[in-house]
């Protein structure tokens, strides 16, 4: 995916979180009387697995490095993330993958819609949870701060933090 598609000609600001806005929102209705069109198949499939991985999640307890300041973040593109491990495991890769597996890692175990529903909005700037980010883009899960995953009042799909709502808000970041 391009950060600048082109369209007529000129570039178009694109936020990569609309893609992930996408996987939240139902697609249009299909024609009336019609057949079921494969692509939009595949829409809904994806959809419903992510709603229900993005449920359990909110019902599992992960653990979140303590730091100093707090929670342990990192802020990219934008989006402060609230870095999130599934287990021990994925939290020792992280530490060794930064050459600080030698060190004691505190932590918390914190359930997942606590991070989503009370962290994030408190963050005040646009934030998302980053689970298992040591593990590569096959199974790190972003959780950027858009409808359907976090409150709408935090959410930058929903014009929190100067975002226009129409889901091609890139946090502020212009």
């Amino acid at each position: 995916m391009s950060d600048h598609p082109v369209d007529a000609g000129r570039p178009v600001r694109r936020s990569r979180l609309s893609d992930y806005a996408a996987l939240v929102e139902p697609p249009p209705p299909a024609p009336a009387g019609g057949r079921a069109d494969p692509a939009r198949v595949h829409v809904e499939l994806r959809q419903r697995e992510f709603s229900a991985w993005l449920e359990a999640f909110r019902d599992t307890r992960v653990l979140v490095p303590r730091t100093a300041g707090g929670w342990l973040t990192a802020d990219f593109g934008g989006v402060r993330w609230v870095l999130a491990f599934s287990g021990e495991p994925e939290l020792a890769r992280y530490a060794l993958a930064r050459g600080e597996g030698d060190r004691e890692w505190a932590y918390e175990r914190v359930l997942g819609a606590h991070l989503l529903d009370v962290a994030v909005p408190a963050a005040g700037v646009p934030c998302g949870v980053a689970l298992d980010v040591a593990d590569g883009d096959q199974e790190a899960v972003l959780l950027p701060p858009v409808k359907g995953i976090v409150p709408d009042a935090a959410a930058v799909d929903a014009g929190a933090f100067g975002g226009s709502g129409d889901g091609d808000d890139d946090g502020g970041q212009r």
